[in-house]
């Protein structure tokens, strides 16, 4: 195994005996590679066009794990076509869709508040003052939804600007304090309702518990930050909410809607055949 420069310098990585640098790859017959994703296709046809620079003693082939619709003009394998919009776990917080995403803050973008800093009063103000961030999003986010109290907002405020988050919408607890925060102890009927009214495309939670209820009661995808697992709906709230979506959609563009779903449905059968068609070619 080794990276492009380590090719076109003909050396390996370095894992032990076995793979001690080289001067050559004589020895081999072929070599294979591939990328985690082409979208556009850029970053892989610069590849190909840097090995092809190169008078290499073997047969060269390219794949991708995943390809955009159009990637497969430049992979000769690949194992799933994902249409854009795309999401990976590597990128989900710095996505450019981000604007359309619903974001907790206590456990995703910063720790959550130990049982002692968490007694809604001076503890509580010094952990919103001066805890660091987990990551720092590398784009504006569109709701950030948390059950922070709406007294809490000047901190919290202060604390986003300080590391640079920016976002459009924040959307805070209207309690007065923690005592009846936890009483009524409805954190994912409240996020529920916050991604409900957003109308936003994912919701980023990262207690497993709240995340599948706000799955449950939207029939909308969650992605649970602390256990790194999508949450999808059901196939009866799924169907449910397409219905709806769908009658609605209509509703709006009675041409357009129909000829864009049956584009969709053709793309997807047409790749599906064309990646058959070169498994049983390989």
């Amino acid at each position: 195994m080794t990276d492009i420069d380590g090719l076109c310098e003909g050396r390996l990585f370095d894992t032990g005996s076995r793979f001690e640098h080289r001067d050559s790859f004589d020895e081999f017959d072929s070599v294979f590679v591939v990328d985690d994703s082409v979208l556009t296709g850029g970053q892989m046809s610069e590849t190909r066009e840097r090995v092809a620079e190169h008078d290499f003693p073997f047969d060269t082939t390219f794949g991708a794990v995943y390809i955009s619709s159009r990637g497969h003009r430049y992979v000769d394998y690949w194992s799933e076509t994902v249409s854009s919009p795309r999401i990976f776990e590597w990128n989900i917080l710095h996505h450019t869709r981000l604007t359309d995403f619903c974001v907790d803050i206590d456990g995703v973008l910063c720790r959550d508040p130990t049982p002692e800093e968490n007694d809604d009063g001076r503890n509580y103000r010094e952990f919103l003052r001066t805890v660091e961030p987990n990551v720092t999003p590398k784009r504006p986010i569109g709701w950030l939804v948390t059950s922070r109290l709406e007294k809490y907002r000047p901190e919290t405020e202060r604390w986003l600007d300080k590391h640079g988050i920016e976002y459009d919408t924040l959307v805070m607890m209207d309690l007065p304090d923690m005592e009846t925060r936890q009483k009524r102890g409805n954190y994912g009927q409240y996020k529920a309702d916050a991604y409900d009214s957003a109308d936003a495309d994912l919701f980023i939670e990262s207690n497993p518990s709240q995340a599948a209820e706000i799955c449950r009661k939207t029939n909308r995808p969650v992605f649970c930050y602390d256990t790194n697992e999508m949450l999808n709906p059901s196939i009866v709230g799924r169907s449910r909410r397409s219905v709806t979506e769908g009658v609605s959609n209509i509703k709006q563009e009675p041409v357009m809607f129909p000829a864009r779903a049956a584009y969709h449905l053709s793309s997807r059968c047409y790749h599906w055949v064309l990646r058959s068609r070169k498994s049983e070619n390989g």
